[in-house]
């Protein structure tokens, strides 16, 4: 009997120290994608795409060019300059490659460094909100399976603090 007792408590203890927690839940997706901030730096990440994109066709209308060059100059070729021409169109076609994969580098890694900040911000207005109203837990809704009728929506809080309004 003394045993069962113990093992109650064992199980109801951490149950009720966590009923005793105030949570309260967002959407940080939602929050995230209304941040002000956000239009500025898919401008910034829009262009960034269109100069990529016209440097890229750029590349693609040289090879374009070089090829039919290639195409319609077919008199007195020699075994050299058909070796010649491959290699002038792999050269530019490993070009091209290249420019794509770093372009793709770049940009991803701009991405991060424009949409950092914001996230950080972001953070920092929940745990404002966490902090100001005791909240033991702030959690995300997206990866809730069940969000009880005790816990908190923060939503309007957390976009208060970041100025946005609905």
């Amino acid at each position: 009997m003394l045993k069962k007792l113990i093992l109650l408590l064992f199980v109801v203890a951490p149950m009720t120290i966590f009923a005793q927690d105030k949570i309260a839940y967002i959407n940080a997706d939602e929050i995230f994608s209304k941040m002000p901030e956000l239009k500025e730096v898919e401008g910034k990440l829009a262009t960034k795409s269109e100069t990529i994109k016209k440097n890229a066709s750029a590349i693609e209308a040289e090879y374009n060019a070089l090829v039919d060059k290639f195409s319609k100059d077919t008199t007195n070729l020699t075994e050299s300059i058909l070796v010649d021409r491959q290699t002038q169109l792999e050269s530019l076609q490993k070009r091209y490659q290249d420019f794509l994969q770093t372009s793709q580098a770049e940009f991803q890694k701009e991405q991060q460094a424009l949409i950092t900040p914001i996230q950080q911000k972001m953070r920092q207005a929940i745990k404002t909100v966490g902090d100001e109203n005791n909240y033991t837990y702030i959690l995300d809704a997206a990866t809730l399976l069940h969000i009880g009728s005790n816990a908190t929506d923060a939503n309007k809080m957390v976009k208060a603090k970041l100025g946005i309004t609905d």
